[in-house]
């Protein structure tokens, strides 16, 4: 547990990669290989199952530090984080643990059908024996909230280092559903038959959005254009006459999207593809609300299949026939998957369009009607670009339409986590409606500067009204500019809207409260 408490220390620490990369291979090569395995899965959200709950972790945590629940609570509001409350008011250990990283989550596991008083007895008896930093992370491994600041492909060539492989064979490796529980560190990373396993992934290539003027791209003729479409971005892989259709985020989503397991009938064997899952209502391309009532279900009921049936827009052909042919050129890949397309001829797959424009000025005007066929925008591709791993410069570019934007007050504010727990960072926007009042619709907590952050919580402190723990609600006063990338109907808000990724794009000291956007004109989108 030191060298990993060492290890996290040492990435909190610093923003550099080039740092944080040599932290990583330094604990690789040293680490034992269990410990090794539990990090990785860790640093890739494969994260222990919750053992004791957090209202009981609180109860503990007061009565070892002898100080009243409600005094805690109070301490947990303004840390912000309920395991780094508990590592600051615990009092000093008392005896040292010399446990690795593996085996206390080995004991917390064991710990998962007992009953209270032994859980209590084996918690108190090991924050007894950890410095705060230690403790902090064993907390965080009992709750499951870890998160630390380090991407996969930062994980993935910290291992490459150590290990001497490729960063592209490493990230492949990781992708999948395995668990500590499931695999050896050695089959893993190690194994010279690296076994791809039928069901196994590729790890994804993203785009960066276009940050100038896209004419700097140079010719059009060197780019493929297709539509950016407002769906999951998904991998649905056959093989060995089973198909499995994963997530960008690794999960497995066949349970959600059953029928595609149709194509077991359609499509030969050894194919991966890349695509945008989507679904359809009434013939239409449903809303990002329609397409996450599919998700996260164990099953889906008949008449949701039936009333918002999905499918794939697939862009991109990974594996063909059992060959790995992400290094082929765009164009190349291209053909081969209009071809398989065609083969297949299923409603289930449909293949993205190709948009053909004289120049970068036509493709311009076509950029600016795709959200009248619920598009997000364009992506470019370089007609010779690889497949690559993560996100890359300079292969796709993603070219999304400006967004909506409505001018809305502050109703309340919370305050926010880990450096900005002093201030209040999180807050709640409304807009008139016709009778006058303000009606909520949309939380944001990004897009102000951080002095402009401490300037909103002291506008907070002096003009609250009533306080509900850490949520304060305040004079409707402040106005500010949100963005947000769609709309649609919602019986859950009051307003009866939900907005698609609302965040603040500006302060707007220029207006007083009565010239903030109505409900009228956030319904007016909806058509």
């Amino acid at each position: 547990m030191k060298h990993f408490a060492n290890l996290f220390r040492q990435l909190d620490s610093t923003t550099k990669t080039s740092l944080k990369v040599n932290a990583l291979e330094q604990y690789f090569r040293t680490a034992t290989p269990q410990d090794a395995l539990w990090v990785i899965a860790l640093f890739s959200s494969k994260r222990p199952r919750r053992t004791v709950s957090t209202t009981i972790l609180r109860e503990w945590a007061a009565e070892l530090s002898e100080i009243p629940l409600w005094l805690f609570e109070e301490s947990y509001h303004i840390a912000g984080d309920l395991a780094e409350t508990i590592a600051l008011v615990l009092p000093p250990a008392q005896t040292t643990n010399e446990k690795s990283l593996s085996t206390i989550i080995s004991d917390l596991n064991a710990l998962r059908n007992a009953d209270d008083e032994v859980k209590k007895a084996a918690v108190l008896e090991t924050w007894q024996s950890l410095d705060s930093d230690q403790r902090f992370l064993f907390n965080k491994l009992i709750t499951g909230g870890f998160r630390v600041g380090v991407s996969k492909k930062l994980l993935a060539r910290g291992l490459a280092k150590a290990l001497d492989k490729s960063e592209t064979e490493i990230a492949h490796r990781l992708m999948g559903d395995w668990t500590p529980d499931t695999v050896t560190y050695q089959d893993l990373l190690l194994s010279d038959d690296f076994d791809d396993s039928l069901s196994k992934p590729y790890p994804f290539y993203l785009a960066y959005a276009v940050d100038g003027d896209v004419e700097e791209l140079g010719s059009l003729d060197d780019w493929m254009v297709e539509y950016k479409w407002d769906g999951i971005r998904g991998q649905l892989i056959k093989r060995q006459g089973e198909v499995f259709v994963w997530s960008r985020g690794e999960e497995l989503i066949n349970a959600s999207f059953p029928e595609f397991q149709k194509l077991t009938e359609y499509l030969g064997d050894d194919y991966v593809i890349d695509g945008e899952i989507v679904v359809h209502r009434e013939g239409k391309l449903g809303s990002f609300k329609d397409l996450q009532s599919r998700l996260g279900r164990k099953k889906v009921s008949a008449k949701r299949l039936k009333e918002l049936p999905a499918s794939i827009i697939v862009y991109d052909l990974l594996e063909y026939r059992g060959k790995d042919i992400r290094n082929l050129p765009q164009s190349v890949r291209r053909q081969h998957l209009e071809a398989l397309v065609k083969e297949v001829n299923s409603d289930l797959i449909a293949l993205s369009q190709v948009i053909n424009a004289g120049s970068w000025s036509d493709l311009k005007e076509i950029r600016e009607g795709a959200r009248a066929i619920d598009a997000e925008g364009l992506m470019l591709k370089r007609s010779d670009a690889p497949y690559q791993v993560g996100r890359r410069k300079g292969g796709w570019w993603k070219w999304k339409l400006d967004p909506y934007t409505i001018d809305a007050v502050m109703l309340y504010a919370q305050r926010g986590h880990g450096r900005r727990t002093n201030l209040y960072t999180d807050y709640t926007f409304a807009v008139w409606n016709a009778d006058g009042k303000l009606v909520t619709f949309a939380k944001a907590y990004s897009g102000l500067t951080d002095a402009e952050f401490r300037e909103v919580t002291q506008f907070v402190k002096a003009n609250t009204i009533e306080a509900f723990g850490p949520v304060r609600s305040v004079k409707p006063e402040l106005v500010f500019e949100i963005a947000f990338e769609g709309i649609s109907k919602s019986s859950r808000h009051k307003s009866g809207i939900a907005l698609r990724f609302p965040r603040i794009l500006r302060w707007r000291r220029d207006k007083k409260a009565a010239e903030a956007n109505r409900l009228e004109d956030l319904e007016a989108l909806l058509e």
